[in-house]
């Protein structure tokens, strides 16, 4: 069987870097806050091309953090809009909830996946005061209009670059595209910690500051709390670990290039519609490779047939969730038909040249249910 996503055997190429860093950890006698944390934010930092990194527990805290950050610092309100795709993962929603924000979706390009620009021209309104674009699947938005268009309404920036890290937009790397952009170290992501994970990157030191202090129960030293905050933080053995697969993205995120280029050239099947990715300085990591399908169910159990895992990302958008009726009553057809129809194909730095033939010969031998 093909996995979706073999994290041991990427996991295991570093085997003994990963053993020696725990191990320093372990011996250091200081598992929190402690220098393997402040050694990552910095080289992090560095990568991403910001002046400040902070690590916390999660890609959702970095994404809430920052929002309660704006708040306490008088940029934000409670009832305020935050602009947001309709067909991200439900996380960017939650975070905007989370803080008495009031979520706008609105609709994808329908070629990229990623937040319409127009859509969002269309969607601003008085109460508008953050555009949250998703760099979705490791695609990055058009961070170049969306500026212009945030600089024109005077409108906060969030990237959410949980599934984009090392993607570019315009010879410049996400992370630093915006006025803060939240990561995740998920597992399974193309910098992924052995367990939960997030950061913050910005340029704004007060935000970076606040945001620290947010995720340390509101203290900036020990028994003095001058907020009212919450335990969010990076532990040192994560901080570690990302250490070390930090010095191995830029070229794992070339092995997924290369994986998706055989697909693009080789997947000749007009029952699939491949991703589109144009090369306009842009640089996609293909954190996903997304097809497009009628019968996705069925093209699904063909795969499985042939010892191929696929996934869904996402089988259920946001609006229609239990946990948002409020949502409910909202129209987005290209969200929605998205959402019925996308497949992830198996895409992974240690995916071997046979199993990617053997993912593209099983595409192009499928023939959908009549």
């Amino acid at each position: 069987m093909i996995p979706f996503l073999d994290l041991r055997s990427i996991n295991i190429q570093y085997r003994d870097e990963l053993v020696d860093a725990m191990t320093r950890v372990l011996d250091s006698g200081w598992y929190i806050q402690g220098e393997e944390v402040r050694q990552f934010e910095q080289e992090f930092a560095k990568y991403c091309d910001t002046k400040y990194c902070v690590g916390v527990a999660n890609g959702l805290d970095a994404l809430t953090l920052t929002l309660r950050a704006w708040k306490l610092l008088g940029l934000l309100r409670d009832g305020d809009e935050v602009i947001v795709p309709a067909n991200t993962y439900i996380a960017t929603i939650l975070s905007i909830s989370e803080n008495n924000l009031r979520p706008v979706l609105v609709e994808p390009d329908v070629e990229t996946f990623n937040i319409d620009a127009d859509a969002i021209i269309n969607s601003i309104s008085d109460r508008t005061k953050v555009i949250i674009p998703v760099h979705l699947y490791g695609q990055s938005a058009d961070m170049s209009e969306i500026s212009k268009i945030a600089e024109s309404y005077d409108l906060l920036v969030l990237e959410d670059s949980a599934q984009a890290h090392g993607s570019y937009c315009s010879d410049r790397r996400v992370g630093g595209l915006g006025d803060a952009s939240a990561f995740s170290f998920y597992p399974g992501k193309n910098l992924g910690a052995l367990g939960d994970g997030g950061a913050i990157t910005t340029n704004d030191e007060e935000l970076a500051n606040t945001v620290r202090v947010l995720a340390n129960y509101g203290s900036e030293k020990k028994y003095s709390n001058l907020l009212k905050g919450v335990n969010s933080r990076l532990d040192e053995l994560q901080a570690a670990v990302l250490r070390v697969k930090l010095k191995y993205l830029d070229n794992e995120n070339e092995k997924r290039r290369n994986i998706a280029k055989v697909y693009d050239n080789k997947i000749i099947n007009s029952e699939l519609k491949l991703p589109n990715a144009p090369e306009t300085g842009n640089r996609h990591v293909y954190h996903l490779y997304v097809v497009r399908v009628a019968n996705r169910s069925h093209f699904q159990d063909y795969l499985n047939s042939k010892g191929i895992a696929s996934m869904i990302h996402y089988p259920v958008p946001p609006h229609h969730q239990a946990a948002y009726p409020e949502l409910a009553n909202n129209k987005l057809p290209i969200t929605e038909e998205m959402h019925r129809v996308v497949v992830s194909l198996p895409i992974s730095p240690v995916m071997t040249e046979d199993e990617v033939q053997l993912v593209v010969d099983a595409c192009n031998t499928y023939r959908g249910h009549k």
